[in-house]
């Protein structure tokens, strides 16, 4: 007979080494890993040049992709001992993943060339500014942008999203932007071009979409030149506007040969609703051969602005090649989901040989073509 001190005590709890534990840990640590490097494959989807918006709003965040791509071949060569096939293989996608949004954003670094080059500081008091902003249609407060434009006092101001109440509130600076064509909706697509320089002539036209309109204008130096400026505001290839990259893409490329064929020097901007990397734009600035003066000095993201890592660029300046740059320069908050842009452009075409314009081959024509030529 056992006595109760004998008796053996059989214990439910569960021991777990130290080892177990680890073990676990380390799958979780690889499963989210590779559930995280998965997610950033999604590099690849913009290569299916599909126009619907599931396939073209990858192209956005292609700078977020690649700090999370570094950040997860890091943590992953880190804590993977890379003994199996896939496990290297992994690896190597993630680093060509890596390595080709580099080759993608490159371009905007401010260790890259410019593509547009800097003005002569001599022809300094021959620059003028422009600032473009998306205004956001339901922001009620207009005293800050109305301020931002007293402190720098641009030459030309190009808004978007204005509806009466915005026409309304810029009434304040009529009296200083004498030449003005307006376009005044109340779906978002409203569209303002405020200059001091007189507009010799002018154009609200519908290019594609009878409820988005753009402005055509020649604008008259005070040297006399004259050049071509065009306003868009495209929609977006998002669910609630347009569920396709279609109507945008058409849009862009339509003013990207009017802009080839004009004899005049031309400016391009507005909200284009797509980011200067995508393959769209890159058409766009291939088949009208204008400059991006981003490029060699930064990205300048402008939306969301509410949003510090997720923000993209979205407005947009393009310039033909008898421009050069003085200064660019993204603006403060106008309690707009955009960030007003700024630049100061002059006019110095006897030096533009120095300057290499996008040139289109054979294959991007033919894509233009179709694209233009799309149903909508």
């Amino acid at each position: 007979m056992f006595s109760g001190l004998d008796t053996p005590k059989i214990s439910c709890k569960r021991i777990i080494s130290p080892n177990s534990f680890i073990s676990a840990t380390y799958d979780r640590a690889n499963f989210t890993l590779y559930s995280w490097g998965c997610i950033l494959l999604a590099t690849l989807i913009p290569f299916i040049r599909n126009d619907y918006w599931v396939f073209r709003i990858f192209e956005y965040p292609r700078l977020q992709k690649w700090i999370f791509t570094l950040v997860i071949l890091l943590l992953f060569v880190g804590f993977v001992e890379l003994i199996a096939w896939y496990e290297w293989a992994f690896a190597g996608v993630l680093l060509a993943n890596f390595i080709y949004l580099s080759y993608l954003i490159f371009p905007f670094l401010p260790i890259a060339s410019y593509e547009m080059m800097p003005a002569a500081p001599a022809l300094s008091d021959a620059a003028f500014g422009l600032m473009i902003a998306n205004v956001y249609q339901y922001n009620d407060d207009k005293s800050r942008l109305l301020k931002l434009i007293t402190d720098r006092k641009p030459s030309l101001i190009v808004l978007s999203e204005t509806d009466e109440a915005w026409e309304e509130a810029m009434q304040d600076i009529y009296d200083e932007y004498p030449h003005r064509v307006v376009k005044i909706l109340d779906n978002t697509y409203g569209i303002m071009l405020l200059s001091r320089f007189e507009i010799t002539e002018s154009e609200v036209r519908f290019l594609v979409e009878d409820n988005v309109p753009s402005i055509f204008a020649l604008v008259k130096l005070p040297s006399g030149n004259l050049f071509q400026l065009y306003c868009l505001h495209p929609t977006p290839p998002v669910p609630g506007e347009n569920i396709r990259s279609t109507e945008r893409d058409k849009e862009i490329l339509i003013v990207g040969r009017l802009a080839k064929k004009s004899p005049l020097p031309v400016v391009v901007t507005g909200d284009l609703n797509d980011v200067a990397w995508s393959y769209t734009n890159q058409l766009f600035q291939d088949i009208s051969g204008l400059l991006d003066p981003r490029k060699g000095r930064g990205f300048f993201n402008t939306f969301p602005a509410q949003h510090r890592f997720f923000r993209y660029p979205l407005d947009h300046i393009f310039c033909s090649d008898d421009f050069r740059l003085q200064e660019i320069e993204r603006l403060p908050d106008i309690g707009s989901d955009h960030f007003p842009i700024w630049v100061k452009l002059v006019y110095e075409p006897s030096d533009a040989d120095g300057q290499d314009t996008p040139e289109a081959d054979r294959e991007e024509e033919k894509l233009a073509d179709k694209k233009i030529n799309a149903k909508t």
